[in-house]
């Protein structure tokens, strides 16, 4: 099955990009806003302030920065490990060819969040409202957080 950009990506025109992520906000701050969303739900948000682009990763809840502007990110789209490593097609012609196919506003969420235990694999994947599958694991990524993690990076600690 070959798979096209279209077919590893979900439409979001349809959605407020300021709040699509309102739930990782603890995490991407105030200024990123949603400019891609893979089928299997991570988002690569562009910060309106300095022009970096990063990634979400929603399984592990981490936020990783894949290019410095639109213009390096078009670029990197271009090359096949790229798009292996962020788009997942193997997983997403899985899915199609099961039968699965997405709707309108919809990614393949996890039926069982690896934060509480779910594998990643096809089998522990289906059919997601984009807006609840955001919120949900944004929520729950907040709520498993360590206290380490909770500390704004401007306030200085001492032991």
């Amino acid at each position: 099955m070959v798979l096209t950009l279209d077919d590893l990506t979900v439409n979001i025109s349809h959605l407020d990009r300021n709040t699509l992520l309102d739930d990782w906000r603890w995490m991407i701050g105030p200024t990123r806003v949603p400019i891609l969303v893979t089928a299997l739900g991570n988002a690569f948000v562009l910060d309106t302030v300095d022009g970096w682009i990063d990634v979400i990763d929603v399984g592990p809840g981490t936020l990783q920065r894949v290019a410095a502007s639109r213009d390096e990110l078009r670029a990197r789209l271009r090359h096949r490990e790229f798009v292996v490593e962020h788009f997942v097609p193997v997983v997403v012609a899985k899915m199609r060819e099961s039968g699965q196919v997405l709707g309108p506003g919809q990614v393949y969420g996890f039926k069982t969040p690896p934060p509480l235990g779910g594998e990643y694999s096809a089998e522990n994947l289906q059919p997601t409202d984009i807006e609840t599958h955001f919120s949900t694991l944004g929520q729950l990524h907040d709520r498993t957080r360590s206290p380490a993690e909770e500390t704004p990076p401007d306030v200085v600690t001492m032991e």
